[in-house]
């Protein structure tokens, strides 16, 4: 499909919102009237995109019947889904991975009765206690996968089994970039891309994850030159980042997109001439986040009514 700068599909993240409704309830459980609370005030702010997040509603666990009500919802309120992402649900999860696989291909045919066409998965698992205690979660260190290579192995069969289900219901897979995991740098990334080895998953290159992290990181330009050549869905944030390589001193945290360490305007110019067509999902951390991401979702528009 070719998009125009105003008609590319730019997501709002639920995040924001957590996974209670207004009387401290699970939105997942919740009234319609709930969701539709929630979703009427991302369409406020000018969205007309939405990625429900599963940390809001697990739209792989709705019946149904529910899940029926949950597209009326959206549809009222003048949103689509053009992807949606799970978190913290890897396959490999120790105690929970056989759960999680199950979760992660129901998901892909609940998205596929929403008409929604990639469903991005990560390989990042539940807080360790340092991260919960952490004024940012990224400041202390939270899983880190087996690379052994039978485990890695057990990882590309089960994300190529998601893709081979994806290209079933017509749809696309993307890997969500996240530190320590197999997908945690860009040559990992690459690698376990072509490991999987199907048409149906690419990467989402969520830079971002990295560029915070209080750790020696590959210069940013680098990385987005070995990633981007792969994306299909693209969650984007910025964040300061500053290094001192005398003291090993580092500093992050979250700014709007155009005023970060990426240089936004750059790579998405990039990716556009690859050939990049996916969707964004806008996301922030702390402050207001739902106007940060509004804010982003213009800055983003303005970029592309330049280059397209």
């Amino acid at each position: 499909m070719t998009y125009t700068a105003e008609t590319w599909p730019i997501a709002c993240a639920m995040l924001p919102f957590g996974g209670l409704d207004s009387h401290g309830g699970p939105i997942q459980d919740a009234d319609p009237s709930e969701w539709a609370r929630q979703l009427g005030l991302v369409r406020r702010l000018g969205f007309t995109e939405v990625d429900p997040t599963d940390t809001w509603v697990r739209v792989g666990d709705l019946s149904p019947e529910r899940l029926a009500v949950f597209k009326r919802v959206l549809e009222d309120s003048g949103l689509t889904i053009p992807a949606i992402s799970t978190s913290r649900r890897s396959v490999m999860d120790p105690e929970r991975g056989a759960e999680y696989l199950d979760y992660s291909h129901r998901l892909l045919d609940n998205a596929a009765e929403l008409g929604v066409g990639i469903v991005s998965y990560g390989f990042f698992q539940g807080f360790s206690e340092a991260q919960s205690k952490a004024l940012w979660f990224w400041l202390a260190d939270g899983w880190k996968d087996d690379f052994t290579p039978e485990v890695r192995d057990r990882a590309v069969t089960m994300i190529r089994d998601l893709a081979e289900h994806a290209e079933r219901n017509g749809q696309q897979i993307s890997l969500e970039m996240y530190e320590d995991t197999y997908v945690g740098t860009p040559d990992d990334a690459v690698a376990f891309l072509a490991d999987v080895d199907h048409p149906a998953c690419g990467l989402n290159p969520d830079i971002g994850n990295l560029v915070r992290l209080h750790r020696p990181i590959e210069p940013i330009q680098t990385m987005f030159d070995k990633t981007l050549p792969h994306a299909n869905y693209w969650h984007v944030k910025n964040y300061l980042r500053d290094e001192d390589q005398a003291t090993g001193s580092y500093t992050s945290f979250p700014l709007p997109m155009e005023y970060g360490v990426i240089n936004y305007r750059s790579v998405i110019t990039q990716a556009v001439a690859g050939g990049f067509t996916g969707p964004f999902l806008c996301e922030h951390y702390g402050s207001d986040s739902l106007g940060v991401c509004a804010r982003n979702r213009d800055y983003i528009r303005s970029i592309l009514s330049t280059i397209l």
